[in-house]
């Protein structure tokens, strides 16, 4: 096989590689917000009175990888409005943002 084409092919499976690697987190993180979505729904967090406590910041600095997606997806869920946090540090679902988001999925 010629030099240029394992090049070719070298470059093609690193992309290919990086786009599943980034697909993978993506659905991790996906996933991992539905969890936290299905965890308020059931504790009834629908208004600050009856906010839930969430684990918000990493427990263990030193511990990195694919097992800590909870603090980046309850980040992406309060920078999209469908999560609030109150000032003692809880969380709520906005209910409006949360039949939105169920009508949008349904489509």
């Amino acid at each position: 096989m010629p030099v240029y084409l394992q090049i070719i092919l070298l470059v093609a499976a690193f992309v290919l590689f990086v786009v599943i690697a980034l697909f993978a987190g993506g659905w991790g993180v996906r996933r991992m917000c539905f969890k936290i979505i299905a965890e308020m729904e059931a504790a009834g967090a629908f208004s600050a009175g009856k906010a839930v406590h969430l684990q918000d910041e990493r427990k263990n600095f030193f511990r990195v990888g694919t097992g800590n997606l909870r603090p980046k997806a309850l980040n992406i869920l309060t920078a999209d409005g469908l999560v609030f946090k109150t000032p003692n540090g809880k969380y709520y679902l906005d209910r409006d943002k949360l039949q939105e988001m169920k009508r949008s999925l349904n489509k």
